[in-house]
């Protein structure tokens, strides 16, 4: 099971570089913003693209997707879990209190585009 994590936690995550990021929605809205660094894994690929992504099952993954509404981040990191990942936080809150508590985001398409 995911364990949620907060926007504070992320950031101490990040800063640490202890983490990888992985956003849960469609690609369209990874490409206009995302969190710095994060890998684009819409929930309804993570089964044809999770081992490719994220090779270490032991790494530290933050799920994330819009909103605390927005259910693509509690799909799949409980996904992720199926398959066999041991570290997996899902930063439920999302991409919008990120934007909205001021951090920094990044835009375009994903590295594997």
């Amino acid at each position: 099971m995911a364990k949620i994590i907060t926007r504070d936690e992320v950031r101490k995550k990040i800063d640490g570089g202890s983490v990888t990021l992985v956003e849960a929605l469609p690609a369209v809205y990874y490409e206009d913003t995302h969190l710095p660094g994060a890998l684009n894994l819409p929930h309804d690929q993570v089964d044809e693209l999770a081992a490719a992504l994220l090779p270490d099952k032991r790494a530290e993954i933050v799920v994330y997707c819009s909103n605390s509404p927005c259910r693509n981040s509690g799909i799949a990191s409980r996904r992720l879990t199926e398959l066999g990942y041991e570290n997996v936080y899902d930063y439920d809150e999302g991409k919008e209190d990120w934007v909205n508590a001021g951090l920094p985001t990044e835009s375009g398409p994903s590295a594997r585009d």
